[in-house]
């Protein structure tokens, strides 16, 4: 693996939210009442995720995105500049309360309830106002927890100047194959392929995206296709706490690797080994590690 000293200069353009998490000895049936062992809340939303674990991997990131104007959107811009984010291009909206998720988690699955509340008001003026920013980065980050319109709309800008983009393909819908195709890497869940390829069989859309289109699953691997083979990566604990964010987390791993110049392979193990790490520990940026965790 090569990690020079050069910065990398990431954009992520996404959500933000705070993660109510109860965490119970089972995940209710429906009409069936749980007693929840504990609750906690945590930063989350997927964008925010993924500010947080490039800056903790060294990159100077600026983060684009919207809360509302109460506590938790002010609890949610502190956070981000403790963590180094730059929330310059953070807007306030007094249209929606700032975004949450409701999560019921035992024995480290999930079932998750999103609320994108503010986050449905980032614009396309938004991005453009961050328009000089995009000339000098080198990568750009992009989910589908904000409008398809402002993710459409960061890609055509991000390729106006030339730029790498990922895709986190997540909570998964239809993406236009404008977007599939000018996008430089694609991380999707192996079950949702279909909703966002139109295409379910794993093999065609790997083949068809060759050395872009990264599936994972719950096991922490990782299968692509590198134009003449399959390759698959795993990298799994014997006991994950919590699975949320860890494609936030391999996203983030696998975006620094590339910006570093490594290889598609490289990049995928170091995707793979950040996930792993924030497995262990519960909410989606609790576990995010360092670069320095990595050479310590």
């Amino acid at each position: 693996m090569n990690f020079s000293s050069e910065q990398p200069r990431i954009i992520v353009v996404g959500s933000s939210s705070i993660d109510l998490v109860l965490e119970t000895e089972k995940l209710p049936s429906p009409n069936e009442t749980v007693l929840a062992v504990k609750s906690d809340s945590y930063f989350g939303g997927k964008g925010a995720n993924q500010s947080v674990g490039t800056a903790r991997l060294g990159a100077s990131v600026y983060f684009i995105g919207c809360v509302g104007m109460d506590p938790l959107g002010q609890q949610i811009m502190r956070n981000l500049v403790s963590e180094n984010v730059n929330v310059g291009f953070v807007h306030e909206t007094d249209k929606e309360a700032t975004g949450t998720a409701y999560v019921t988690t035992s024995h480290g699955n999930a079932a998750i309830v999103v609320v994108p509340a503010a986050n449905k008001y980032l614009s396309k003026s938004h991005i453009d106002e961050a328009d000089k920013y995009f000339n000098t980065a080198d990568l750009v980050l992009v989910q589908l927890e904000v409008s398809m319109e402002v993710v459409e709309h960061t890609v055509k800008k991000a390729k106006k100047y030339g730029k790498k983009v990922g895709l986190y393909a997540s909570p998964a819908m239809r993406v236009s194959e404008e977007v599939l195709e000018k996008v430089d890497f694609i991380v999707a869940k192996s079950n949702e392929l279909y909703t966002i390829f139109g295409e379910e069989k794993r093999e065609e859309v790997l083949k068809k995206y060759f050395n872009k289109v990264f599936v994972r699953d719950d096991t922490n691997s990782t299968i692509y296709f590198d134009g003449t083979e399959m390759k698959y990566y795993r990298n799994d604990k014997d006991e994950k706490v919590y699975k949320m964010g860890m494609g936030d987390a391999f996203t983030s791993g696998f975006a620094i690797a590339l910006c570093h110049g490594n290889s598609i392979e490289e990049c995928v193990k170091f995707g793979n080994e950040v996930s792993s790490r924030v497995s262990g520990g519960k909410g989606s940026q609790t576990g995010l590690p360092r670069m320095s965790d990595f050479f310590s």
